[in-house]
């Protein structure tokens, strides 16, 4: 008897692993899209979107109900990190976009603190617009190269909406740093963090380009950085 128990709780088991897999397919592709926006074109989305299910399976795989975190909390590092993880590996930044980085980073080490996008810009001669997409890849695909060459290493979690505030300094420093922006970047950060919209239902709201909206996400965290930073 104990035997088919054992069976009939393994086949309820892999059914509601099974499910929670199905069901959240497309919160796999809700964090594809945030992840590849704005990055250079060329980038292997399905082979992303498969290594982000990969992460879903682990995550249905490891998920225990009783602890009361809902699955989607307990996915979403999981998805997430394992598309960057696959991002890393296998999407290297085409030589322009290099070129570019290196002159940037040559710009920031001379500028001091975290620049500005228009300081950067301006160093380095380059288009504000490329620099934006410029910064928006590196942080993407190079994620220690941005906070080794741009931003103090120890303010980096305190300035990241999506990370979450322990301290309620930080918070309200955050809170702070946010208000400082201009109209536009505010509202951006709000919906892309505070409503957890994607790029492009930002882009429809605002009526303007998915890559557009991608800029504006890039200048305005890099203002943060450099609010935090002042104040830090």
């Amino acid at each position: 008897m104990e035997a088919v128990a054992n069976a009939y709780r393994q086949i309820a088991t892999r059914h509601s692993r099974d499910q929670l897999i199905v069901d959240h397919l497309a919160f796999v592709r809700h964090l594809l899209g945030r992840v590849v926006s704005g990055l250079p074109s060329g980038v292997d989305v399905e082979n992303l979107e498969a290594a982000g299910i990969l992460g879903l399976v682990e995550a249905a795989g490891q998920f225990d109900a009783t602890r009361g975190v809902p699955f989607k909390t307990f996915a979403y590092p999981r998805i997430r990190g394992a598309i960057l993880d696959e991002l890393r590996r296998n999407c290297p930044l085409p030589q322009h976009m290099l070129q570019r980085w290196s002159a940037i980073r040559r710009a920031a080490a001379a500028l001091g603190a975290t620049p500005t996008v228009e300081a950067l810009a301006k160093a380095t001669q380059l288009p504000i617009e490329e620099v934006e997409e410029c910064l928006e890849a590196i942080r993407m695909t190079r994620p220690e190269a941005w906070h080794e060459d741009l931003v103090a290493p120890s303010i980096i979690r305190r300035i990241d909406p999506a990370q979450g505030l322990e301290q309620d300094e930080d918070k309200a420093l955050l809170a702070e740093a946010v208000e400082s922006l201009p109209r536009q970047e505010r509202l951006v950060v709000s919906m892309y963090y505070g409503d957890d919209m994607r790029l492009k239902e930002i882009g429809d709201v605002l009526g303007l380009s998915e890559s557009r909206i991608s800029r504006i996400l890039a200048r305005a965290q890099l203002r943060l950085k450099d609010y935090v930073g002042r104040r830090s």
